[in-house]
């Protein structure tokens, strides 16, 4: 008999609750929104809320509130949000040392209850988080990487279509590199429906499209006090369904380096194949000059953070 999969969500705040809203309303699977016992009442009525806005608009996903590991026992996906989110005039690389024991304590659990599963994270400082995840659990790297690229991109063809005044649907993004200010938009491989960006907008719009892009997360935080939830989200959903349903998709992600794109030992964004063994295959792309020089740069900006990590 066919069984329904089971999605655990760490972290019940803004992003959380809209990761399970999603999830139940893509019937991905049954839903396990944890957060510390502190707040188990909190995640217990996210989690009732939910399932009565399934009476309304349809949805049959079971999704449970808790505090106990034990419930996410065998989960399928772990999408892992816990931590502090950035407030304003910080940046993401500030919530190493608050971060740090919230992620290894996750990981310790991981390993423990749910080995087998695939894992998401998306706390930030995002690149030291996988990165430190992996290392406590052990997880071979299909098995792990970090949303961002998904974001980032989206972000960018967002920016992009608004100045071609396009439709979003047509716009193909690339992002690489850490996520941070130092990530990297990849120009020559923008797209508007097959027609290089750089043929339809001028190159000083582009620039401050770029510098935009690189700030979006810190653009959302000075507005909203709090780091952004709805983009977030569903991006991590898009990586899970992909994996859920072996779509193969063709995405940005934080992904463990090898030797591809000349790093090893280090999680930062690059072209991966999602599919039902996780990540699949790194995909290699060409990059200019320019563009290998500010992968550099973002890449020695990661390797600072994991340092303070490998410290701590």
């Amino acid at each position: 008999m066919p069984t329904r999969k089971k999605i655990g969500l760490v972290g019940a705040g803004n992003i959380g609750g809209e990761l399970a809203r999603i999830v139940a309303e893509r019937e991905l699977g049954d839903i396990v929104l944890y957060d510390i016992p502190a707040k188990e009442n909190f995640a217990k009525g996210k989690a009732l809320d939910l399932e009565q806005n399934g009476a309304v608009v349809g949805y049959d996903a079971k999704i449970q509130g808790t505090s106990s590991w034990d419930h996410l026992s065998g989960a399928d996906v772990l999408i892992v949000t816990a931590g502090i989110p950035r407030k304003p005039g910080q940046s993401r690389d500030d919530l190493v040392a608050t971060n740090l024991p919230i992620i290894r304590d996750v990981a310790n659990n991981v390993k423990k209850h749910c080995p087998d599963a695939f894992v998401i994270v998306i706390s930030n400082p995002l690149d030291a988080m996988v990165y430190e995840l992996k290392r406590v659990t052990g997880l071979p790297r299909e098995k792990v990487v970090g949303m961002a690229g998904v974001l980032d991109s989206a972000r960018f063809q967002l920016f992009l279509a608004r100045e071609a005044g396009v439709s979003v649907k047509d716009v193909r993004t690339t992002v690489l590199g850490g996520h941070g200010d130092d990530m990297v938009p990849v120009l020559s491989y923008c797209t508007i429906n097959g027609v290089p960006v750089n043929q339809l907008i001028a190159k000083d719009k582009l620039d401050a499209i770029v510098d935009r892009t690189r700030k979006g997360g810190g653009e959302i935080v000075g507005l909203m006090g709090t780091s952004a939830y709805y983009a977030p989200a569903s991006s991590a959903v898009a990586m899970a369904e992909s994996y859920l349903k072996d779509h193969k998709r063709l995405l940005p992600a934080a992904a463990y380096l090898e030797g591809e794109y000349g790093y090893t030992d280090l999680f930062m964004g690059v072209p991966v194949i999602l599919g039902g063994k996780g990540v699949e295959r790194i995909v290699p792309i060409e990059l200019t000059a320019d563009e290998k020089e500010m992968l550099a740069k973002s890449a020695k900006s990661v390797q600072a953070v994991v340092a303070v990590v490998k410290k701590g």
